[in-house]
């Protein structure tokens, strides 16, 4: 590899022109010997320069990719990993106001994951779980180490929302509250923030879906009429932000929103051909690389591709959509609880391979929103929180 050192390499670097590694002089070649080693290093040339632009796009795309060592921040206290070629991946969308993101409101001082869903991956990689969990919901949330103030460092919380965590202790910390809330330990991590989620879509080319009635949301700049509309990297953003357009304005009704456009964008990607086109290939790559940060153990093109190719087989269809079981706190109607018997049912059924059963949803408040239909996925009308037995 480019940079190892070979004892091999060193010794033929200090050879005269000439000799053989045994001391002996070469024999001088033929007319046709060089003429044959000539072409040989014509066509190695060709190799080298034609892979040197392979070369530089995975450099580039690799570039791109930031990564953070869970492992090494968390370290052994760590729920037992399942191998049984099942995998699990949690995956936040931050709320940070930085930067490109500032025009969605005030820095307030940190990023909070406004977007929390555990995705587990069957072992047969042909079926997929989604547990969305509400950012509203008080959990207990683990000491943690991070770059938060050193106020919040190492400092658990019985009572704690749980989307503070990462703003407490970054990834890590996310990471940690999830496996100490579910007990199932996450694979991998993947994050994107607004500004890369907006430049994704566009470079699909829009996710379509279909509104049953109007969504007006200025607090998330969605203003759509009833009807069919492809829409772009803004309106997507809107449509999975909007808490106060639709329904009853609740975390619940929006996380029911995330899911049936998740189910629209894994259809847009599998409709585009990616594979059939290079450069729209190469465009989506360099801007999901740019947009997107992972646990260090996915942090390169080379792993992002053997998910991709994990993901492939898998279609809307074939993804369980669930909302964790909760119940609004009788101190707080902004927070919710878990409802402790139910969730330990979707747990169990994420740690056994198994798809979550309809007794772990029914009754849960994310069970009786009034979202159901408000959006279909171009011609699928969008299963609400996949409650139905159709997604059993």
């Amino acid at each position: 590899m480019a940079g190892d050192s070979y004892e091999g390499d060193t010794a033929a670097g200090g050879r005269s022109r000439g000799i053989c590694a045994t001391g002996r002089r070469r024999r001088p070649r033929s007319g046709r010997q060089r003429a044959v080693r000539a072409a040989a290093w014509a066509v190695a040339g060709a190799v080298v320069l034609g892979g040197t632009s392979l070369g530089f796009v995975y450099f580039k795309l690799d570039g791109n990719v930031s990564g953070v060592d869970i492992n090494a921040a968390l370290g052994t206290d760590r729920p037992q990993d399942v191998p049984n070629g099942s995998m699990d991946i949690l995956v936040l969308g931050s709320d940070t106001r930085a930067g490109d993101n500032a025009k969605y409101g005030r820095d307030q001082g940190g990023a909070r994951s406004d977007t929390a869903m555990v995705l587990h991956i069957n072992e047969k990689h042909d079926k997929a779980s989604v547990v969305s969990i509400p950012r509203d919901t008080l959990v207990r949330r683990p000491s943690c180490e991070g770059d938060a103030s050193e106020h919040h460092r190492n400092v658990p919380a019985q009572r704690a929302m749980f989307n503070s965590a990462y703003d407490v202790g970054g990834p890590a910390c996310a990471v940690k509250t999830v496996e100490s809330l579910s007990g199932v330990r996450m694979d991998h991590y993947l994050e994107v923030d607004f500004a890369g989620f907006k430049k994704l879509i566009n470079t699909l080319g829009g996710v379509e879906m279909t509104t049953a009635k109007p969504i007006h949301d200025k607090d998330s700049h969605l203003d759509l009429g009833a009807g069919t509309h492809r829409l772009d990297g803004e309106q997507s953003l809107g449509l999975v932000r909007t808490r106060h357009g639709v329904g009853d304005g609740s975390d619940l009704g929006r996380i029911q929103l995330q899911q049936a456009f998740v189910k629209a964008l894994i259809d847009q990607v599998n409709s585009i051909g990616l594979f059939s086109s290079p450069k729209k290939l190469y465009d989506l790559a360099d801007t999901a690389t740019s947009a997107i940060t992972t646990d260090s153990e996915l942090d390169s093109v080379g792993e992002l591709t053997g998910l991709a190719k994990t993901l492939k087989g898998i279609k809307s269809d074939d993804i369980q959509m669930t909302t964790l079981p909760v119940e609004y706190d009788p101190a707080d109607p902004n927070r919710v609880v878990q409802i402790d018997a139910k969730t330990e049912k979707v747990w169990w059924a994420l740690k056994h391979d198994k798809p979550v059963p309809r007794s772990a949803t029914k009754g849960s408040a994310g069970d009786k929103t009034d979202i159901g239909g408000v959006v279909r996925n171009q011609h699928k009308t969008a299963r609400a929180a996949g409650n139905e037995p159709g997604d059993r």
